[in-house]
C-alpha cells in the first residue's frame, strides 16, 4: 500500500517546437509534489518517489510502503521498458498460485519482468489489454494513475491532438480511495484531499454535499469541488483536459424468476472453497501478515481458515512459514455489555492456538486519539467505533507487522445486517420455492408486519442515530420499495442540526431522492425493479452507499493507513462476490424459528431489556457459518449478530466531555458557517449522563469532525450566497 500524489496540466497540447518550461517551473511542480506527499508520509514511510515529464505538463509521486519486492525495483513511479507508460499505484493486485497472469504475459505476449511489482504487471496488461480493458484482469484492492505520454492523434484531421492521455481508475469496492480537483489549470490527484493543501487548493465546505448526504453515495465529498473515483469506475484525461468516465464492473445477483439448481451442500462447499482461495492469495507478501480479530463470526473464520493454511497445508503467511506463530489483534473496550469482545476473541484465540495482542481502549484514549481519527478520515462519523479503530492500528505497526487480513465486506454480501430482514420478506424466494417463507405467503406476511413495528419501534433509533424515515413515494417507487434507504439515513445528519440559512434554503430538500439519483445507474435501476430479490437490492444499494464510502473509510483505509498498516479483506474479493452474489437470498438470511431468540444488551437499540425480537427467528450469514463451522467455535457458529460499535453513554465531566466541549466551542462552530450552535450547545448540556441522550452524543461526534477538519485544513466558513456545489439544491437551480 502507498500514498500517490499527481499533478497534470488540463491543456497538454503542445505546438511543435514549444518551448521546454523555464526551470523555476518544473522546481515549482517538484516542491508541490514533495510537500505532498510529506502530507501522506504516514500512508508510505519506506520510500518517496517523483517524476515529472520533459515539459513538466505532468508529475506523478509516490510513498511507498515496501509489502511485495522489497527491492528498489519496485520503486514507483514505474514506466514501462519504452518508458513512455509511467504509473503510481496503491494497493495490492494479485496473481493465482501459478502467476497466470505473469507467465502468460512472459508467453504468449513477449513481456520481460524485471521485478516483482504489481506496478509493472499493471503496466504490461495495460500495454497487451489497453484501456479500460485492463482493469477486467486485476484482482484486488487498488487505485491507480497510468499515464500513456504516446502522442494521440486526431484522425478524423490529421492533427496531433497533444501527449498522451491519463488513466485514473479504483477498485471494484472502493476499498482504496482516490481523489481529484481542478488548481490554478491543473488536475490534481491523491490517495487523501489533505494532499492537495501542498499544491494550492483552498478548501471549501460542500455544503449541499453535506445536508443531502450526497458525499456518501457518489463523486462529491465534504469538499467544494474534491471529488471521488467511484468505485469500479475509471476516468480518462485527453491532452486538453477533458474527461471521460467508465464503469469497468458492477454489482450483479441472481435472477429471481430462476429456481436454484445447485443443493445447498454445493453452495456451502462453494463458499467455502471461494473465501479460503480469496484469503490463501492475501497471504502473500516478503513481510509479516497479522489478523484482526474480534469477537464476530467473519474475523474468527479468517483466522480459522488461515491457520488450516498455514499449519494443514504448509503456505507461507507472509513471509512467515509454518513454524511461526499466527499473531491476531484485538480491541477492548471498557464496562459491560456487548462492545467489549476481546474475552471472546481471546477464546477464539486459545482455542486455534494462536496470539493475541489486544488494545485497551478506554475512555480517556477515546479522547485523546478523536482528533488525529477525524483529520485522517477527512469526514465525519456518528460513532466513536472509527476512533476505536485508529487506536487499534497501532498494534501491528507497534509489533513489526505491516498487513493485517480484515472482515469487512461479510456482512455486505452475506446479509449480516438486521434490518436486512424487512426487505428479505417483501418477496417470495422463488429460487427456492420449497422454503417455508415461500411456501406461506401468511407467514411472511405475518413476520413483514412484525418486523416492521419492531424495527419502528427500536431500530437505530433507540442508540442515538439520526431518524429520516421514508417520507419521499418518488424516491421509494425509484428502489423498487426496499426499505433499505430509511437505514442508510442514520449517518446522516438531520435538518435541525444546521444554521437558520441553510434550513431555509433546503427546506422540503429530499435527500433521499438526491441520493438516489446520485446512486442508481439506469443498469442498477432495472434491474431492482425487474430482475433482483429486495433482499439483493438492499445489499447492492448498501455496498454502493454506506460501505464504500464510509464503513470502508473511516473503518478501513484511512485509520489503517494512518498509521502505515495495509489491510485486506478477503470477503471483498470480486471474484467470491460474484459467487455470492449469485445465491439464494434464502441461504445468506434463513428462517430459523427453531434458533432460541436471543435478547441483547449494551448499548444497543434493545438496550436493557431480554425481549425477544423477531431478528430472533433468522440466522444472518447461514451459508456462512455452515461454510465456516470446521473453523470456527461452537459459541461463534451459534452466536448473533453485533456490529463493530463503541460505547455511547460516557459520564459527565469525563475525558470524553472535556474533549468534545473543548473542540466545541462556540467560537469554532460558529466559524464552520453551516451548524447552529444552539443546537451543539444543547447537545453538549445532554450528551452525557445521568440521562445523557444518545443522538445528542452523536451531534457531537459529528460536529467535532467538522471543527477539527475544519480547522486542520484551513477550510473556509460557509456562508449563504458562496459555493454551493452540484448546480441544483434539491432540484432547484443554483442562485
Amino acid at each position: 500500500m502507498c500514498g500517490i500524489s499527481v499533478s497534470i496540466a488540463l491543456d497538454r497540447r503542445q505546438p511543435e517546437g514549444s518551448r521546454p518550461p523555464s526551470a523555476s517551473a518544473r522546481a515549482d511542480v517538484e516542491t508541490q509534489l514533495s510537500k505532498s506527499l510529506d502530507l501522506l508520509a504516514h500512508r508510505g514511510p519506506d520510500a518517496k518517489g517523483i517524476w515529472i515529464n520533459d515539459d513538466a505538463s505532468l508529475g506523478l509521486a509516490h510513498n511507498r510502503l515496501s509489502i511485495n519486492d522489497l527491492s528498489p525495483q519496485a520503486t514507483q513511479p514505474h514506466h514501462s521498458p519504452c518508458h513512455q507508460i509511467h504509473a503510481v499505484i496503491n494497493g495490492e493486485i494479485y496473481d493465482d498460485a501459478a502467476n497466470t497472469l505473469r507467465t502468460q504475459l512472459e508467453t504468449q505476449h513477449g513481456y520481460v519482468f524485471h521485478s516483482g511489482a504489481d506496478t509493472e504487471l499493471v503496466l504490461a496488461l495495460y500495454r497487451v489489454y489497453g484501456a479500460p480493458h485492463f482493469l477486467n484482469h486485476l484482482r484486488g484492492e487498488f487505485s491507480l494513475v497510468l499515464y500513456d505520454e504516446r502522442v494521440v492523434v486526431d484522425h478524423e484531421n490529421g492533427k496531433r491532438n497533444g501527449k498522451g492521455k491519463v488513466i485514473m481508475a479504483r477498485d471494484r469496492f472502493g476499498i482504496k480511495p482516490l481523489f481529484w480537483t481542478r488548481v490554478a489549470g491543473r488536475l490534481l490527484v491523491a490517495s487523501e484531499a489533505k494532499a492537495f493543501l501542498a499544491m494550492g487548493w483552498e478548501p471549501e465546505w460542500d455544503v449541499g454535499a453535506v445536508v443531502e448526504g450526497v458525499w456518501q453515495v457518489g463523486e462529491r465529498t465534504l469538499f467544494e469541488g474534491v471529488n471521488k473515483v467511484l468505485p469500479g469506475c475509471w476516468v480518462e484525461v485527453g491532452a486538453g483536459g477533458e474527461m471521460v468516465k467508465g464503469r469497468y464492473w458492477d454489482l450483479d445477483y441472481a435472477d429471481k424468476r430462476e429456481p436454484e439448481t445447485r443443493s445447498v451442500e454445493e453452495m456451502v462447499l462453494g463458499v467455502r472453497e471461494q473465501l479460503t482461495e480469496a484469503i490463501r492469495l492475501r497471504l502473500r507478501a516478503d513481510v509479516p501478515i497479522g489478523i484482526y480479530l474480534s469477537g464476530g463470526i467473519d474475523s474468527s473464520l479468517l483466522a480459522g481458515i488461515v491457520t488450516h493454511l498455514v499449519r494443514d497445508e504448509g503456505i507461507r503467511m507472509g513471509n512467515r512459514d509454518a513454524t511461526s506463530r499466527i499473531c491476531c489483534f484485538s480491541i477492548q473496550f471498557p464496562g459491560e455489555g456487548n462492545f467489549d469482545e476481546s474475552d471472546i476473541a481471546e477464546r477464539t484465540a486459545n482455542w486455534l492456538g494462536v496470539q493475541i495482542l489486544k488494545k485497551r481502549v478506554d475512555e480517556s484514549t477515546l479522547a485523546e486519539n478523536f482528533a488525529d481519527s477525524a483529520y485522517h478520515c477527512e469526514h465525519h462519523n456518528m460513532d466513536l467505533n472509527s476512533v476505536g479503530k485508529f487506536c487499534l492500528s497501532t498494534v501491528p505497526r507497534e509489533n513489526g507487522f505491516k498487513v493485517v487480513l480484515t472482515g469487512e465486506g461479510s456482512d455486505e454480501h452475506f446479509a449480516g445486517y438486521p434490518f436486512f430482514i424487512g426487505d428479505l420478506l417483501r418477496e417470495p424466494d422463488l429460487a427456492m420455492p420449497e422454503s417455508a417463507l415461500s411456501k406461506s405467503p401468511e407467514l411472511r406476511a405475518s413476520l413483514v408486519e412484525r418486523a416492521r413495528r419492531e424495527f419502528e419501534a427500536l431500530a437505530v433509533w433507540g442508540a442515538g442515530a439520526f431518524q429520516h424515515g421514508m417520507r419521499n413515494p418518488e424516491a421509494s417507487r425509484a428502489v423498487n420499495n426496499v426499505g433499505i434507504l430509511g437505514w442508510t439515513q442514520a449517518w446522516q445528519p438531520t435538518l435541525h442540526m444546521f444554521a437558520p440559512w441553510v434550513r431555509e434554503r433546503w427546506a422540503g430538500a429530499d435527500c433521499q431522492l438526491a441520493q438516489t439519483n446520485e446512486l442508481l445507474t439506469p443498469e442498477a435501476k432495472d434491474k431492482i425493479m425487474t430482475k433482483w430479490h429486495p433482499l439483493h437490492s438492499s445489499q447492492y444499494l448498501w455496498c454502493r452507499s454506506l460501505l464504500a464510502n464510509n464503513l470502508l473509510t473511516c473503518l478501513g483505509d484511512r485509520t489503517e493507513m494512518a498509521h502505515s498498516i495495509e489491510a485486506r479483506p478477503p470477503f471483498l474479493d470480486h471474484v467470491l462476490s460474484e459467487y455470492v452474489n449469485r445465491l439464494p437470498p434464502s441461504v445468506k438470511l434463513a428462517y430459523a424459528p427453531e434458533k432460541e431468540p436471543q435478547g441483547r444488551s449494551g448499548g444497543m437499540p434493545w438496550d436493557g431489556t431480554n425481549t425477544k425480537f423477531v431478528t430472533g427467528l433468522f440466522s444472518e450469514k447461514w451459508i456462512l457459518r455452515e461454510a465456516g463451522k470446521p473453523y470456527i467455535t461452537k459459541e461463534l457458529y451459534e452466536r448473533q449478530k453485533h456490529p463493530y460499535v463503541a460505547p455511547n453513554r460516557w459520564p459527565e465531566d469525563g475525558p470524553m466531555h472535556r474533549k468534545l466541549r473543548e473542540i466545541c466551542t462556540r467560537e469554532a462552530v460558529e466559524k464552520l458557517g453551516f451548524v447552529d450552535w444552539e443546537i451543539v450547545r444543547e447537545a453538549l448540556e445532554n450528551a452525557f449522563a445521568p440521562g445523557a441522550d444518545g443522538r445528542a452524543f452523536r451531534v457531537l461526534l459529528v460536529v467535532g469532525c467538522w471543527v477539527t477538519i475544519g480547522q486542520r485544513f484551513g477550510v473556509k466558513r460557509a456562508e449563504l450566497g458562496g459555493q454551493m456545489a452540484g448546480g441544483t439544491v434539491a432540484g432547484i437551480p443554483k442562485e
